[in-house]
């Protein structure tokens, strides 16, 4: 069934804990742990192009994903949704797949509304277990902006528990895509911050920077999928994770509270206090995120599409749509 709730609001948990930068530490989490979904790692090894352009693609998601929760319209996760009508085909076995099943689109949202307590547990700032069900309750109503079935929705925190200890257990397979996810070694710099940097150089560090992203996102891992993935984690490994964390959260600390936001949550904050109009045009990603070319137009690189192109785009009819037929998404 799709339900479309009340848009979350400044005064919800989920506008607290979402947007904040220490997210970046959860990168390759995020990542791996949604392309061990079997039909999502077959849908981007398939359709998406960001094993090519990971640096941009990352940066360019962020700014609409995170409008799913701070836009405070339904507008915006339609537009996510919609750009992923057109990935589907089969897999290797033979069964077909669907980036809008309602299953494997639930299994990508539990990533980004779990992910806010895991990071809160590893790198602040401290959460309450009373703000972790909230988080739940508020992620039913953040899910249900995409106007996707709500099927796949537990009812509880603790049904949701039972969920994610059952896809970490019994679900969740290693595939390409994981591994190259986790694979940083290839990646250019990084064009917001390291454009300027000699490619020796970066290859020189980039080793460096692999083991650590590797080790924070081991920490991270449930233990069924450390075991799947063939990582080890010690008792002194978790003794160093919660030291970390505690600099990390102690760093953030420093910085002012607005600079701790990301872009598009910043502005949604900036419309709150009349920093910026209310009516203002969304921020969007910055140009140098956006691929070049024809790609700019195709819905499945995350490329924002304004109302005036968007009727003109082969995904996108005049009329506002929910998705595949209901053959093609609901019924699995």
């Amino acid at each position: 069934m799709t339900e479309v709730l009340p848009p979350l609001g400044p005064d919800s948990v989920t506008w607290r804990y979402f947007g904040d930068w220490r997210g970046m530490l959860m990168g390759l989490w995020s990542g791996s742990m949604q392309n061990m979904h079997p039909k999502l790692a077959a849908g981007v090894w398939d359709h998406s192009d960001f094993f090519g352009e990971r640096w941009e693609r990352l940066m360019r998601s962020l700014y609409p994903i995170s409008g799913v929760v701070f836009d405070q319209t339904p507008d915006t996760g339609a537009q996510v949704r919609d750009y992923h009508r057109t990935i589907k085909g089969t897999m290797n076995d033979g069964e077909r797949y669907h980036a809008l099943d309602p299953d494997v689109f639930y299994w990508a949202h539990a990533t980004f509304w779990y992910g806010n307590i895991r990071c809160a547990e590893a790198f602040g700032p401290p959460i309450s277990e009373a703000d972790k069900r909230r988080l739940f309750d508020e992620s039913r109503a953040w899910y249900s902006m995409y106007g996707v079935s709500m099927r796949p929705c537990p009812d509880t925190y603790e049904e949701f528990l039972e969920y994610w200890d059952h896809m970490c257990r019994r679900v969740l397979r290693d595939h390409e895509a994981v591994r190259t996810v986790l694979d940083i070694t290839v990646l250019p710099p990084p064009p917001w911050a390291a454009a300027w940097m000699p490619a020796w150089l970066w290859k020189r560090q980039v080793a460096v920077v692999q083991r650590m992203f590797l080790w924070i996102t081991t920490g991270l891992y449930d233990e069924p999928v450390r075991e799947m993935m063939g990582l080890t984690w010690t008792g002194a490994d978790q003794r160093r994770f919660r030291l970390f964390g505690k600099a990390v959260n102690a760093g953030m600390k420093l910085l002012p509270a607005r600079y701790r936001r990301h872009p598009r949550a910043r502005d949604a904050d900036d419309r709150l206090t009349g920093r910026v109009a209310a009516d203002a045009p969304l921020l969007e990603t910055p140009v140098r995120n956006l691929p070049t070319g024809a790609e700019r137009d195709s819905p499945i690189h995350y490329c924002p599409v304004t109302a005036a192109r968007r009727a003109n785009l082969p995904w996108q009819s005049n009329t506002t749509a929910v998705g595949p037929p209901a053959t093609e998404i609901s019924s699995r």
